[in-house]
């Protein structure tokens, strides 16, 4: 595949290793190669017909501008590259590793709930009208 820059990463920024993953890659991210949205923003709408917002917050999603969606290891392994950190994320392109990647990521999805727990890098997000709570329930069970 040949990418048509920029990608957009649809991100939830609720999730406390997803944030930090988002500061890594803006810290490197070229604006011209990776954009980023926040599936979490109340303001987000999903973009995609038929696609609703929870989905966007189950499973990671990336759109290159020529309107190409790509999704899960592969919205990660396309945004790592458009960081300019492709050699990290090459060995998601390895196809007789490529199974054991998907295992891996099918079930971070399923523990991702249960790591609310975790601290935020943007601890002010847990925190509203001057009460900060550590999320305690799920909101669905990210398939």
């Amino acid at each position: 595949m040949q990418p048509v820059w920029p990608l957009t990463l649809f991100y939830d920024g609720d999730c406390p290793l997803c944030a930090r993953e988002i500061r890594h890659l803006r810290k490197h991210a070229d604006p011209a190669r990776l954009q980023f949205t926040d599936v979490a923003d109340p303001a987000f709408a999903a973009p995609a017909p038929g696609m609703s917002s929870q989905q966007f917050k189950d499973l990671l999603h990336a759109q290159f501008a020529d309107g190409r969606w790509v999704k899960g290891l592969d919205a990660t392994y396309w945004s790592w590259r458009a960081a300019g950190l492709g050699r990290w994320a090459a060995p998601l392109a390895w196809k007789p590793l490529r199974p054991l990647f998907d295992l891996g990521y099918r079930l971070f999805l399923r523990l991702r709930p249960q790591l609310a727990w975790i601290p935020h890098p943007e601890g002010a997000r847990r925190c509203k009208d001057d009460q900060c709570a550590i999320p305690t329930k799920p909101e669905s069970s990210r398939d």
